[in-house]
């Protein structure tokens, strides 16, 4: 999980993706143009909520969210997702 200085606002989430698998279970190697979006990733900043929202989610937790939610955003040339709490479908325990 890598620090950013980067604080969202409301109750939005900034997410760092799960990297996309390289080879199947076989051992097939997945060519770039063949690679699933990953699902998956780790919350690496959180905002602070509002009045009607409280934040469930935490840094450090591992979510799971919808294939096309969020932005793809580009923070010192690393790629994030920053979303909405409500477009996280689940958190990892």
């Amino acid at each position: 999980m890598s620090k950013v200085n980067i604080t969202p606002i409301e109750d939005r989430v900034l997410i760092e993706p799960k990297a996309a698998e390289e080879k199947t279970a076989s051992g097939i190697i997945i060519p770039d143009s063949a690679k699933e979006k990953p699902q998956q990733g780790t919350v690496v900043a959180v905002g602070p909520g509002t009045k009607d929202v409280t934040m469930q989610i935490k840094v450090g937790d591992v979510v799971l969210y919808g294939k096309y939610a969020g932005t793809e955003i580009t923070i010192e040339g690393k790629n994030y997702l920053m979303m909405r709490q409500s477009d996280i479908l689940a958190k990892s325990n």
